[in-house]
């Protein structure tokens, strides 16, 4: 286990969902730069100062930072999305927002940490992790509360399966963690920041993770655009995946 890593990651995790809930109590009583935009900015800072201070020579690859060069690409990298949800953050009441710290050898996640600081839920790979039994009755998917992705709609209707309309992506792989969903797919857009930490959880609480074609997912490429992601429970994994491919070979 890297203790000083994980050590380091839980700090900024922490530190960083403090901050960001005593920023929303504040903006219920005062007026000024946008929610979204404070929150975007004061997680980034935080986060990504903490694990500078930590490890100063490490590079980071941060939602809110400057890209990383092909060129520079490390056999070690710390990819981060601060806060990942901004929208629901913004919102004033909703919980499904997540801050989200995972590091990466090679192309895989080693180890992360997700917290849902609204719901005072932190999950690391440094801890152990269980599935909690899932909802029984009809497969439940965990999907984008904005932009649910086609495919997502197509499985659920050739399943009889429901929707789940989450925000982040840690809402929505804890959601598959704690019982509520059976397994979360999304198509159409994400970055690497977006699912290190959460695959990293996934994958130590027993979960399966990998492209929706079930292709693995690499990290730490030149071009961080990683566009799908599944989720899902072993006992239905392989069931989805042979229903996604179906809907994914050419008309």
């Amino acid at each position: 286990m890297r203790t000083l890593e994980l050590t380091a990651a839980r700090d900024a995790v922490r530190s960083t969902a403090a901050a960001l809930l005593a920023l929303r109590e504040r903006s219920a009583v005062e007026r000024g730069r946008p929610l979204a935009d404070q929150g975007d900015a004061l997680a980034h800072e935080l986060v990504v100062g903490r694990l500078r201070d930590a490890f100063p020579h490490d590079v980071i690859l941060s939602e809110e930072g400057e890209p990383v060069l092909a060129a520079r690409r490390p056999q070690r990298l710390w990819v981060v999305d601060p806060l990942d949800g901004t929208r629901e953050f913004s919102s004033g009441d909703r919980t499904d927002w997540a801050v989200q710290v995972a590091l990466v050898e090679g192309d895989t996640p080693v180890f992360g940490v997700v917290a849902l600081p609204a719901c005072g839920i932190e999950l690391d790979t440094g801890t152990a992790l269980q599935c909690a039994p899932g909802p029984g009755g009809p497969l439940r998917i965990a999907v984008s509360r904005t932009r649910p992705p086609a495919v997502a709609e197509q499985l659920a209707d050739a399943l009889g399966a429901e929707l789940v309309p989450l925000g982040s992506v840690g809402a929505k792989t804890v959601a598959v963690i704690d019982g509520t969903a059976d397994l979360y797919v999304h198509a159409g857009g994400q970055y690497e920041w977006d699912s290190a930490a959460p695959v990293a959880v996934a994958r130590a609480a027993g979960l399966e993770a990998c492209r929706i074609d079930g292709s693995p997912l690499r990290y730490n490429q030149p071009d961080p655009y990683l566009p799908d992601l599944l989720i899902a429970r072993p006992a239905v994994a392989a069931a989805v995946r042979a229903v996604l491919k179906s809907l994914l070979l050419p008309a």
